[in-house]
């Protein structure tokens, strides 16, 4: 009877593991379109990825979060609002990668990126 519960238990535990995979991933928030990349965030990082489909490349990995990518006019950058250090603020960094550039230095914590001229890069 005892193994019983224990092969019924198993059986139970991998069908539902295995749907958790089936319906994918769910962390993907905030997606943006260029006129040829996607961006978007994936827990708290930023990635890219070509309109087309691939693989998509990280942006960000950082121990604070990255959130609300948009990219510029030209798509040649991305602006986003990340935590640093407990405050938040908007930082732009080109798309193909590199260093961020903080573009606000606010003594609260919120700030957006959503609605920023990106001519002040």
């Amino acid at each position: 009877m005892r193994i019983r519960y224990s092969i019924l238990a198993l059986l139970l535990s991998l069908s539902i593991a295995s749907l958790a995979s089936a319906q994918g991933t769910r962390l993907l928030r905030h997606p943006t379109v260029s006129r040829d990349s996607v961006a978007f965030e994936y827990a708290g990082d930023l990635w890219v990825v070509s309109r087309g489909g691939g693989q998509a490349r990280r942006l960000t990995s950082t121990p604070g979060a990255e959130i609300d990518p948009y990219f510029s006019p030209d798509g040649s950058q991305i602006a986003f609002t990340a935590t640093v250090a407990g405050n938040t603020d908007v930082y732009v960094m080109p798309t193909a990668g590199g260093d961020p550039k903080r573009l606000t230095y606010h003594p609260a914590s919120i700030a957006y990126a959503d609605g920023l001229p990106m001519d002040v890069a």
